[in-house]
């Protein structure tokens, strides 16, 4: 793995956006929580973290399947493979193997899988079919594929509504495209999985409304300004932009009437089938 690959990642790998990550996953960690336990992932159970980033699932995940389960965590950037293994191992887990691999640049050298957990990467890779045919492969028949990607990024708004942020959400989904990736990819990926030849079980959709005042506002926040300079790296906006978003969310911040909608994902299960 080289440091391109790890530059090519829409948001970087840096350690300002590994704590962005976890802060993350703590918001969205009951959902998860509840959407693995109605898949059947319990003690002993084999699952694979596709695309898992610096391992904040991979470790709840082999914490769950414990000493007589396994835990496969496939992730190209090495920043966050290391940050991924120096936290299992001090905490103490041994039973996660780690693959360092591009998810489109060939098959998953794994099999056999009780379930798959996929949350926020059919957005940024290629070939969405690519992805969903190698977790596919992965799954044993009657193994649960579980997926969380954004359905519809514009419901990410503010009431009163807010231009600026808007603005900022246009210019979020442009770059994603323009590196290859799809905010809306979940409105595909259904049909990818049963063409796939998994049977889809479960489809809800997710979204947050919350005031200022919600620990949850701190993660679209910090998401702003995190992205608010990687969109200024890339020369994609100039500083008088960033300066009226930055502006913007900070007045709505300080009123305790805002409502912050955030972007609709769709959680999704499905089955392989025979």
């Amino acid at each position: 793995m080289n440091d391109r690959q790890d530059r090519d990642y829409v948001l970087g790998t840096h350690r300002e956006e590994i704590e962005r990550l976890g802060l993350q996953h703590r918001v969205w960690r009951p959902h998860m929580l509840e959407c693995w336990r109605q898949a059947g992932i319990t003690g002993g159970s084999r699952v694979l973290d596709v695309g898992a980033g610096p391992g904040y699932a991979t470790m709840d995940l082999a914490e769950i399947v414990g000493p007589t389960g396994q835990v496969h965590s496939v992730e190209r950037s090495a920043n966050f493979l290391q940050f991924a293994r120096e936290s299992c191992a001090a905490r103490g887990l041994s039973n996660v193997q780690f693959h360092e691999q591009d998810l489109m640049a060939g098959p998953l050298n794994v099999s056999g899988m009780d379930a798959a957990w996929c949350r926020w990467v059919a957005s940024f890779v290629s070939s969405p079919a690519t992805l969903v045919a190698s977790v596919a492969r992965a799954l044993k028949p009657g193994g649960v594929a579980i997926f969380h990607e954004y359905l519809d990024y514009r419901t990410w708004r503010l009431a009163p509504p807010c231009p600026p942020l808007e603005s900022f959400v246009s210019e979020v989904m442009a770059s994603w495209r323009a590196s290859g990736g799809e905010p809306d990819v979940a409105l595909a990926l259904p049909m990818l999985l049963e063409e796939a030849g998994l049977s889809v079980k479960h489809l809800a959709p997710k979204v947050f409304v919350i005031p200022p005042t919600d620990f949850i506002w701190k993660w679209p926040s910090e998401f702003v300004e995190i992205n608010l300079q990687r969109l200024r790296e890339l020369g994609r906006v100039d500083g008088a932009w960033v300066a009226s978003v930055r502006a913007a969310l900070r007045e709505a911040s300080a009123d305790p009437r805002t409502l912050m909608i955030t972007p609709m994902v769709l959680e999704i299960m499905a089955e392989r089938r025979e």
